[in-house]
C-alpha cells in the first residue's frame, strides 16, 4: 500500500493561511512604524553617531530575522523522502498508521501537517509548519531575534508613546493603549497617534510572547527535552548542557546565534538518538 505523505499535493503540504496572514500581520505592522518614523511621533533625535549604531543593529537584527524565517521554512523536519524501513526493528519504534509507516523514537504525528514528524516539538500555529529535527535551531534563533527586534522597537518610540500619554487623562490613556482602533475611528486621535500606539501594543505584546517562548525552548534545550517530553517529565535524553546543545545547533552552537547561515552540522540523523543509559553503558 502507498505511503499517503510521500505523495504530492495538499496532504503533505503545510497549511499556508497561517503563513500569509502572519506575514499580512508584520507587513501592516511594518507599514504603520515606516509612517511614524517618517511623519512622527517618532523616536527622539539621534547624533550622527548613534544614529549609525541604531541603523547597524536594526540591519543585523532584521538579516538574522529573515534569515531564520527562510532557513525555518525551507527546512522538512518530516519523514518524506526518509527511509525508515525495516530500520526499526526491535528498537523501539511506533507504527504510524496515518503515514502506513513505521516512525523512529521522538518522532510524532501532527494533524496540521499530515505527516509524521522526526524529534517533534510542537506545530507552529503563526508559521503553519512543525517544528522538528532540521528546523529547531531556527526556530530558537527566531525567537531570540525577533524579541530582540520587537524591544528595539518598544526602547525606540517608549519616549514618543510616554509624551502622548502624559497629556492625555488616564482614561484617554487607557483606551489608546488597549482601544486605539475604536480610538481612531471615534475621531479621538490622529492617524499618526493611533499608528504609534498599535505599533506599541504590538511590539510589546509581540516581545512578551516570544520572550517566553524563548524562555521555555531555552530550558527544554539545555535539559535535551522537546515540549511532548516535557509534559510528561521525560528525561531520557539528557547528555549533559554541552552534548544537549551540540545536539540541537551543532559544534558551533555559539556563533549560530549570531548569523543563520553559519555551517554547522547536526551531529544526528533525526532517526537516532543516543540516551541516558547508553551514556551509563558507555561509562561503565
Amino acid at each position: 500500500m502507498g505511503q499517503p505523505w510521500a505523495a504530492e499535493g495538499a496532504d503533505g503540504a503545510p497549511a499556508r493561511l497561517p503563513l500569509m496572514l502572519t506575514a499580512l500581520w508584520a507587513t501592516a505592522v511594518g507599514l504603520e512604524l515606516a509612517y511614524v518614523l517618517v511623519v512622527g511621533p517618532g523616536p527622539p533625535p539621534l547624533g550622527p553617531l548613534a544614529r549609525a549604531f541604531q541603523l547597524a543593529l536594526a540591519a543585523f537584527q532584521m538579516l538574522n530575522l529573515l534569515g531564520n524565517v527562510g532557513l525555518f521554512l525551507r527546512s522538512d523536519p518530516s519523514i518524506r523522502g526518509v527511509m525508515l524501513a525495516g530500520r526499526g526493528l526491535g528498537q523501539g519504534w511506533a507504527y504510524c498508521y496515518q503515514c502506513q509507516s513505521q516512525v523512529p523514537p521522538r518522532s510524532g504525528h501532527c494533524s496540521a501537517c499530515r505527516v509524521c514528524i522526526l524529534r517533534r516539538d510542537h506545530h507552529c500555529r503563526l508559521l503553519g509548519r512543525c517544528v522538528g529535527f532540521s528546523n529547531y535551531r531556527p526556530f530558537l534563533c527566531l525567537l531570540l531575534h525577533a524579541t530582540g527586534v520587537l524591544l528595539h522597537i518598544s526602547v525606540l518610540l517608549g519616549p514618543a508613546l510616554s509624551a502622548l500619554l502624559r497629556a492625555h487623562t488616564p482614561l484617554h490613556m487607557a483606551a489608546l493603549l488597549l482601544l486605539p482602533w475604536l480610538m481612531l475611528l471615534t475621531g479621538r486621535v490622529s492617524l499618526a497617534q493611533f499608528a504609534l500606539a498599535f505599533v506599541m501594543d504590538t511590539c510589546v505584546a509581540g516581545a512578551l510572547l516570544c520572550g517566553a517562548g524563548l524562555l521555555f525552548h531555552g530550558m527544554l534545550l539545555l535539559r535535551g527535552q522537546t515540549t511532548w517530553e516535557w509534559a510528561r517529565g521525560q528525561h531520557s535524553y539528557d547528555l549533559g548542557l554541552c552534548h544537549n546543545l551540540q545536539a540541537a545547533l551543532g559544534p558551533r552552537w555559539v556563533l549560530v546565534w549570531l548569523w543563520p547561515f553559519l555551517a554547522s552540522p547536526l551531529p544526528g540523523d533525526g532517526i537516532t538518538f543516543q540516551t541516558t543509559a547508553d551514556v551509563g553503558r558507555t561509562a561503565s
